[in-house]
């Protein structure tokens, strides 16, 4: 498994294909919190999403890398209100 500590504050999240899937907030148990100015689309945007950590594949200079393609690595995405 990939060391979490490399893991920052406003990494790019990719999937294995390269494309954008979301920016780090922070860590977050076991999953990945994504910004929520750089998470979802449409309905789902101004939510944080999370990604598993299961997917990650490797940290490289200020990208984190998942081992799902980003069209993959989405359907994986938790989402969460924020309280009102």
């Amino acid at each position: 498994m990939t060391d979490t500590s490399k893991i920052r504050e406003h990494m790019e999240v990719v999937g294995a294909d390269g494309v954008h899937v979301g920016t780090v907030d922070k860590i977050d148990g076991e999953r990945i919190k994504l910004t929520k100015n750089d998470s979802g689309e449409g309905a789902h945007k101004g939510h944080h999403h999370y990604i598993p950590l299961s997917l990650l594949a490797e940290v490289q200079g200020d990208k984190v890398w998942l081992s799902a393609n980003s069209d993959v690595a989405v359907t994986f995405e938790e989402e969460q209100s924020d309280p009102v």
